[in-house]
C-alpha cells in the first residue's frame, strides 16, 4: 500500500507568504494611525478631567490639549482641526482631521478621525 503525502506546496506557501506579508505592510501603514487617534482620546479625557477646565479660555484649553498630544509625538492634528463651542455647562471640544499615507505608489490609505468631549465643570462626559 502506498501513502502519498499531503501537504502544501512551495507554490501554496509562497502565495500564503505574500498574502499575510500585505495584511502586515497594511497594518504597519494603519496601526500608527489608529495609535494617534488614540492619543488624541486620552488627551481628550484627561483634559476633561482637569480641575476648572470648563471655566477657562479656550486659547488655553487649546494650549493645553497640544501639550498633551506632544507628549505623546502627535503631529498630525493641527489648531485649524480642533473647534471648541460654548455649552451650558462648560466647552464641547471637537477634533476632527484626516491622515493621509502613502501605501504604493500611487495609492493613498486615508484615515477620517473625528473625537467629541464635553468639558464640564461635573467633569467628564462623552458625546
Amino acid at each position: 500500500m502506498k501513502r502519498t503525502q499531503r501537504g502544501i506546496t512551495l507554490i501554496g506557501f509562497l502565495v500564503v507568504l505574500a498574502v499575510a506579508g500585505f495584511f502586515a505592510y497594511v497594518g504597519m501603514k494603519l496601526f500608527p494611525m489608529y495609535s494617534e487617534f488614540y492619543s488624541v482620546k486620552s488627551a481628550m479625557k484627561g483634559l476633561a478631567n482637569e480641575p476648572g477646565i470648563a471655566t477657562q479660555d479656550p486659547a488655553k484649553i487649546q494650549d493645553l490639549f497640544f501639550r498633551r498630544l506632544y507628549i505623546s509625538y502627535s503631529d498630525n492634528v493641527k489648531p485649524e482641526n480642533v473647534k471648541l463651542t460654548r455649552g451650558d455647562r462648560g466647552w464641547k471640544m471637537e477634533v476632527d482631521y484626516e491622515v493621509r499615507k502613502p501605501m504604493i505608489y500611487n495609492i493613498d490609505v486615508v484615515g477620517r478621525f473625528n473625537a467629541v468631549q464635553e468639558l464640564t465643570r461635573a467633569g467628564s462626559t462623552d458625546a
